[in-house]
Formats: structure tokens, sequence, C-alpha cells
């Protein structure tokens, strides 16, 4: 994993970050049209976030980095067909994609190219994007749980977009 290969994983997560709040913004201002475009594009974007990520914590464990990667395609799979309501049946993407940042934080936990506390708190936003899909605790605690996940995922965004990874870290963990 090259520094720029892990900065490029930083602007993607951004693009995402930056067309997911837009294409909300479309769709709660009755620009359906233009907010479904966006939110294909920033699903198209977590795809690509989940597989530069993959290939950024296969060295740190390629079973469980697998599996994350496959838990978020399947959350972005289902976030697509909701966009274009072709889901047979409602199930929230939150389902795989707070198993998904759990194992992300465990992986960053694990690593030796990224801070801990990074790890930590995606593992915290995880636990948080779970708690959305028991309604009566999330109706509470909804306002902290979304910031929880948006401070996490945001770190996590920030640190690779402007200090990247610790490139003779990873590559000693690749050649482990």
């Amino acid at each position: 994993m090259s520094e720029p290969r892990a900065r490029l994983t930083g602007a993607v997560y951004l693009m995402y970050f930056l067309t997911a709040i837009l294409g909300e913004f479309l769709l709660d201002r009755k620009l359906g049209i233009y907010g479904v475009a966006v939110n294909v594009i920033a699903t198209a974007c977590y795809v690509a976030v989940t597989l530069l990520f993959y290939a950024l914590f296969k060295p740190v464990n390629r079973r469980l980095s697998f599996l994350a990667a496959l838990l978020s395609l399947v959350g972005c799979a289902i976030t697509a067909l909701s966009i274009f309501h072709l889901a047979p049946v409602h199930i929230s993407p939150l389902l795989f994609f707070g198993p998904y940042c759990i194992l992300l934080g465990y992986l960053i936990f694990k690593s030796t190219f990224l801070p801990r506390f990074l790890g930590v708190l995606m593992a915290c936003a995880g636990v948080g994007w779970l708690m959305f899909l028991s309604p009566p605790l999330a109706s509470h605690l909804s306002t902290f749980l979304k910031v929880l996940g948006v401070v996490a995922e945001g770190s996590l965004m920030l640190w690779l977009l402007v200090l990247g990874v610790n490139v003779q870290r990873w590559k000693q963990q690749a050649g482990a």
C-alpha cells in the first residue's frame, strides 16, 4: 500500500461523504431524480472505499478483511436496491454496515500502521449503527449515534486523507 493509495482511499471516502450528504439534501428538497442520481454515485463511492479498505487491511487479517468487505458490499447492494425501491423485503443496510464498522475497527486496532484510537472509534460507531435496528433505543439516542458515526468515519477519512498510513509498518505487516 503506497502512501498515495492510502490517501486515495481517504479522497474516495470524502467523495462518499459529500455525495451522501448532497443526495439527502436533494431528496429533502423534493428534487427526487437528482437525489437518486447522487445517491447512486454515493453508493458507488462506498463500494470503491470498501474495496480499497479490503486491500489496506488484508495484511492485518485476510479473512476478516474479506468478511468485512463482503458485509459492506451486501449493505451497498441493499442500499442500491432501496434507492430504486427494488428491495424484495425491507432489510436495513445498517444490519451489514454496523458489523462492517466493528470489523474495520478491529482491523485498525490490530494494525500497526494506523492509530488505535481510530479503531476504537470505528468499533463504537458500528455498535451505534446496530442500535438503529432497535427503534425505541435509537429514538432516544439518534442524535448521539449519528454524531458518533460521523466523528468516527470522518476521523478515519481525514486521517487517511491528510496523514495516510505508516508505509514502513504497512509493508512490515504485509511481509509478515
